[in-house]
């Protein structure tokens, strides 16, 4: 680094579940390094993580109250039942079967949009318009207007979907829309929350977790100019490289609920392997081990949601030592005319 210049950086957080704990923690470390965010990315919990984070930023707030709010977060409320599953106590599973049945959806997702609500709202961010940019370095393109874009699965239209960039095929201006809707339709874990509709002109679209299409969007900020980045795109994954880690902690899958969400991780994980093993996106990724958690792990222990904070921290800490973006611009970045740009991370 050159006096003067700025550590910037834009972050994309893969999809997890419970494991978005690990996002936090390697989040901190970014900021204990000096990193700011320029534009979020996220594909479900990494779309929950990622709006905080987004508002953080909007608001000048520090990086290092990321881990603090996470530690509020209780997953023992995910699994949100709707009328008359909470009412059945140890029969509940019966009207979850229904629920899935007559809603597409075990549980009612709830919980999690009213804690986003209202941590969002204490930074004054409701609607991506609170989270409008001006960046008039950037390529000119839309994915420049706003700091957080999220991931979600149009099953109605069977594609991939990019909020708040494409509101406009809905028929809907994207600074109006608000946050958490976004969000809780990334986080839209098929069979296990309902989906969430959202109506155009041309009909309505049923909204799903952006993982089932693209869990690790690494690619969604990367200029469309053929001009090299003033800064990298940067990525944090909740799996590691080596395959081996994953089988030695197997998951005991239990029910329908969890054997559809296990369906669905494993699609997810089958489907973007090729395009997150090029080496130009695993040298720009932080791979966070998070085994032996499930996504759907909604019980875990303290002593647990502790060590997926701090494992994390310590894997970005170990990636940011070694982190040179020069040489991977050269290796990565627009060849050969404008190799000899500088930028400014």
């Amino acid at each position: 680094m050159e006096p003067g210049q700025q550590l910037v950086t834009d972050i994309v957080l893969e999809g997890g579940g419970v494991k978005g704990l690990a996002l936090a923690g390697a989040l901190q470390a970014f900021g204990d390094a000096g990193y700011s965010f320029a534009r979020v990315g996220g594909t479900s919990a990494g779309a929950l993580v990622g709006a905080v984070l987004a508002a953080l930023q909007q608001r000048d707030e520090p990086v290092s109250r990321l881990v603090d709010i996470a530690r509020t977060l209780d997953f023992s409320k995910f699994p949100d039942r709707g009328f008359p599953g909470r009412y059945l106590g140890p029969l509940a599973f019966v009207a979850d079967g229904l629920s899935v049945l007559v809603e597409d959806g075990a549980y009612e997702g709830d919980y999690l949009r009213r804690w986003l609500a209202g941590v969002l709202g204490d930074l004054g961010v409701v609607t991506f318009g609170d989270l409008r940019t001006d960046d008039p370095g950037a390529d000119g393109s839309v994915q420049s207007r706003w700091r957080l874009a999220v991931t979600v699965s149009d099953v109605s239209r069977r594609r991939l979907v990019y909020l708040p960039w494409q509101y406009d095929d809905y028929g809907r201006d994207p600074d109006e829309q608000k946050v958490v809707d976004a969000v809780r339709a990334s986080a839209s874990i098929p069979y296990f929350f309902e989906p969430v509709a959202l109506h155009g002109p041309h009909g309505t679209s049923t909204l799903v977790d952006g993982g089932l299409v693209s869990n690790y969007p690494i690619s969604m900020f990367d200029r469309q100019d053929d001009r090299p980045a003033r800064w990298p795109t940067l990525g944090i994954r909740l799996s590691s490289l080596d395959p081996t880690a994953e089988q030695e902690h197997p998951q005991p899958v239990k029910g329908p609920i969890e054997l559809g969400a296990a369906l669905v991780e494993t699609a997810i994980e089958g489907c973007q392997a090729e395009h997150v093993l090029k080496p130009c996106n695993v040298a720009r990724s932080v791979e966070v081990d998070t085994s032996p958690v499930s996504a759907v792990d909604f019980g875990i222990d303290a002593a647990e949601r502790e060590r997926l904070i701090r494992v994390g921290r310590v894997t970005a800490e170990r990636f940011l030592l070694t982190w040179d973006y020069q040489a991977w611009l050269a290796a990565c970045g627009p060849q050969p005319e404008s190799s000899g740009r500088s930028s400014s991370a």
